[in-house]
């Protein structure tokens, strides 16, 4: 079992930054895929960024440019640095990992943490 705990989100301008945070319970974070998603009010839940086990990154184009996703294993975290933030942006954000166990996938998911891009 994983627990994820997100933080970070908030009110920013358009134009600002801000980085999300989420942080994993358990001793193996490091053979998690990790993503961040978000739903917006009346839509559904999208990915916005994920990084495998071995590093690879995979990005919305919504966000390609701005956002970066990155991990440290050291400390089982993952990470969403967020620039150049766009009203679009604001949504429910949530941390979610995959854990493979042979051919079975175990999925979890964070509480979210909102982010509210408005001047």
């Amino acid at each position: 079992q994983v627990q994820l705990v997100e933080s970070g989100g908030g009110l920013v301008q358009p134009g600002g930054s801000l980085r999300l945070s989420c942080a994993a319970s358990g001793s193996i974070f490091s053979v998690l895929g990790m993503g961040w998603y978000r739903q917006a009010p009346g839509k559904q839940r999208e990915l916005v960024a994920a990084m495998t086990v071995g590093g690879t990154t995979t990005y919305a184009d919504s966000v390609k440019g701005r956002f970066t996703i990155s991990r440290d294993n050291a400390k089982n975290s993952v990470y969403l640095q967020m620039n150049s933030l766009k009203a679009e942006d604001t949504a429910v954000y949530y941390c979610e990992a995959t854990h493979v166990v042979g051919t079975s996938g175990y999925e979890y998911w964070g509480q979210g943490t909102q982010v509210t891009v408005s001047s």
